[in-house]
């Protein structure tokens, strides 16, 4: 469910893959920057033992306020503000999850001096992909980008079909 947000939730599977490839560790801080609708912090949250969800919309961080609620997840912080002004007083990170992009790369310059673990970063626009990456390489911290598509089956005659949802890319990166 969208909830009226510009960009939609994150898409099942790819969050399922996203979680996968940020290892969090039971216990530790997680970030999920431009949270959304919350789904992501949501779920880093079973395992996390604090999750900060960011978000610069003020509409944003209400509906994530609701998702974390009807979670009755009591681990997560949802703060409506400028990711690069929040990060550093959240303290040290074990994993980061980025799903939007805007001031990307001074986002991720902060992160790869929070995080000590995984950073992934969710693009569905090729002109982000190519941002994500090359600022990860010039932190030091790419690590890999994988490419997801995802399509579903709907009804057509008396068949099914196959309705793609649009591609999305993780740009993964590490901080030893």
């Amino acid at each position: 469910m969208d909830r009226g947000l510009s960009g939609g939730p994150t898409q099942d599977e790819v969050a399922a893959v996203a979680l996968w490839h940020l290892g969090i560790v039971p216990g530790c801080t997680v970030a999920d920057v431009g949270c959304g609708t919350g789904k992501i912090a949501v779920a880093a949250a079973r395992t996390a033992g604090r999750v900060i969800a960011i978000d610069r919309r003020p509409e944003a961080a209400a509906v994530a306020r609701q998702s974390v609620a009807e979670a009755g997840a009591a681990n997560i912080e949802v703060v409506c503000g400028e990711a690069a002004e929040v990060l550093p007083a959240a303290g040290p990170l074990g994993a980061a999850f980025v799903g939007g992009s805007r001031d990307l790369e001074e986002v991720l310059g902060v992160l790869a001096r929070t995080v000590r673990g995984r950073i992934v970063v969710d693009c569905v626009l090729l002109e982000t992909l190519e941002r994500a990456v090359k600022e990860m390489q010039r932190l030091g911290i790419f690590r890999e980008a994988v490419s997801l598509q995802v399509a579903r089956t709907r009804p057509l005659g008396t068949g099914l079909m196959f309705r793609p949802a649009n591609p999305v890319w993780l740009v993964i990166g590490e901080v030893a």
